[in-house]
């Protein structure tokens, strides 16, 4: 069994070399939530430095709000802002030696395109305007996915180690309470359920099937790396296998 694992990168944390020796493939901020050009410019030498798969972190242009305020944007618009920040990073990676291999939305611009199809049409014509070949990840059994599919685009459904999920295979909003799973315990048996089982316990109780092609860790906890570690190992005790995208 193999599964990729995944981590947002060039978001001004702390532990972004270290997880680069955990994970295998990361989004690298764009700049419209976190980073720049000096921080992107890193992240990619820091990825080619380890091997790592790199992939673009777009988002709805909000810093203030690190890209998590909900906003209703034209798609034209959208399309032209995905564009934009896959391009920058593109040409970065490109200058380095590298390779772009996918796009993953950050924040509520990925949760909205889950929901909403003409986003996600936005989306993924703009993914596809750039690169044809890029891998397009988006939430499991979401709207991205069948949008990206039905254009033509590869895709790899995704889920969260750490998140907890909705009876409607959402992740739960995280202005509610009980979004976050806090105990590492819960956190790994929910992810080996996801990939080894194909099903999450969502938190009012019922089980939803989710396909895990690629497993997020999120780098900004303050436990982040200890976790990171903490989940790999129980992948090798379980016999999975981490490749890339």
């Amino acid at each position: 069994m193999k599964v990729d694992l995944n981590a947002d990168l060039g978001e001004g944390c702390a532990h972004d070399r270290q997880l680069l020796q955990i994970v295998s493939s990361v989004n690298i901020a764009c700049g419209f939530h976190a980073g720049d050009a000096q921080t992107m410019l890193q992240s990619v030498r820091w990825a080619r430095e380890f091997n790592v798969a790199m992939g673009a972190h777009p988002s709805f242009p909000d810093r203030e709000n690190f890209g998590r305020s909900a906003m209703q944007l034209p798609p034209e618009t959208v399309y032209a802002q995905m564009i934009y920040q896959i391009g920058a990073l593109k040409g970065l990676v490109e200058s380095e030696g590298g390779r772009l291999v996918h796009v993953k939305p950050h924040g509520m611009l990925y949760n909205q395109s889950a929901q909403q199809a003409a986003l996600a049409e936005a989306i993924a014509r703009a993914v596809k305007a750039v690169d044809p070949g890029l891998i397009l990840v988006g939430l499991a059994n979401s709207e991205s996915i069948r949008v990206a599919q039905a254009l033509g685009l590869t895709t790899r459904e995704e889920v969260f180690a750490d998140r907890a999920y909705q009876a409607d295979g959402s992740l739960v909003p995280r202005s509610q309470p009980g979004a976050m799973v806090e105990s590492d315990e819960q956190a790994i048996a929910q992810t080996l359920s996801m990939i080894e089982q194909g099903r999450v316990q969502s938190l009012s109780g019922e089980w939803v099937s989710v396909k895990a092609d690629t497993v997020c860790v999120h780098g900004d906890g303050t436990h982040a790396l200890t976790f990171a570690r903490e989940l790999r190992k129980a992948f090798t005790q379980h016999n999975i296998e981490i490749t890339s995208l």
